[in-house]
């Protein structure tokens, strides 16, 4: 199929589950959101910054690193040089295996001249967001159950929207930076939207699947089987050893959202599938 046909087939199976209403968010986005997020990221050079790092009680959940991994690994497979944007506790597990850039703002002020000094220092080809907590109207940060978390929350929206370069941002439920694209489409939705918007967003039932979606196109385009180099219960259990929790159930597990890792592998499959690498 062609690259068009292809991202359409992407962004349906990413949010058939529908298991935080993303297809709402899917009506409200133009088609083909996948592949114009792949071009940004095709051939790409130089710094690509991936923030991640969603707080859950007083650690990071499982979604959002275990793609922002999969992307770094692949980003640098293909040529570019990324660096995982994120602050602690997840930023002190990954600085010893990834380039780190660990985030210390907690207010806006501050975030705002942390972004500006990091983004002239990187010169970034690209700013991608994934799972990050995306500041609502209020300038506050919410979780999925509508709890306060500003107070556990290192600040992230202005080196997206303070880039000067593309700005790619996944999410799985409306209260992920990237959101306040389709802020209005998806006022309905029970969640605290968020107001930080991007370039290209991208949506997915969970957002681990988004970095998935991605590289299946950077595969399709290399002719590199990537998505065959994706280990999501390594990366789960790499992550569990350093103290992450599913963000739903909150138990220190090889789970995404609630899902056994299975669920992901089985999203690889079928993407796999898709891009011409494996057979049905």
């Amino acid at each position: 199929m062609n690259d068009t046909s292809l991202s359409q087939a992407i962004e349906t199976l990413l949010v058939s589950r529908n298991l935080r209403n993303m297809q709402v968010a899917q009506a409200a986005l133009k088609p083909a959101y996948y592949l114009r997020g792949a071009q940004l990221l095709h051939n790409v050079r130089g710094n690509v910054i991936i923030g991640t790092g969603f707080p859950v009680i007083d650690t990071f959940e499982t979604d959002g690193p275990v793609g922002a991994i999969a992307l770094y690994d692949c980003l640098q497979a293909l040529g570019a040089e990324p660096i995982i944007a994120c602050g602690p506790p997840l930023s002190d597990a990954l600085a010893g295996d990834y380039r780190v850039l660990p985030l210390t703002a907690r207010d806006l002020d501050a975030a705002k001249e942390e972004a500006v000094t990091r983004l002239q220092q990187l010169q970034p080809a690209a700013v991608i967001s994934i799972e990050r907590p995306g500041l609502a109207e209020d300038g506050r940060y919410y979780n999925m159950r509508g709890e306060d978390i500003t107070a556990r929350c290192y600040f992230f929206d202005p080196f997206l929207t303070l880039a000067t370069c593309p700005t790619l941002a996944i999410g799985d439920g409306g209260n992920e930076i990237g959101m306040g694209k389709i802020a209005e489409a998806i006022a309905t939705l029970d969640i605290r939207v968020a107001a930080t918007g991007c370039d290209e967003l991208l949506v997915a039932d969970v957002s681990n699947w988004s970095a998935y979606g991605l590289i299946a196109l950077l595969a399709k385009w290399s002719g590199r089987d990537l998505l065959a180099e994706i280990s999501p219960l390594d990366i789960l259990d790499y992550l569990s050893a350093h103290g992450s929790v599913d963000g739903v159930t909150r138990q220190n597990s090889l789970t995404e959202d609630g899902l056994a890792a299975s669920e992901g592998i089985e999203v690889i499959r079928q993407l796999r599938i898709m891009s011409g690498f494996e057979s049905d």
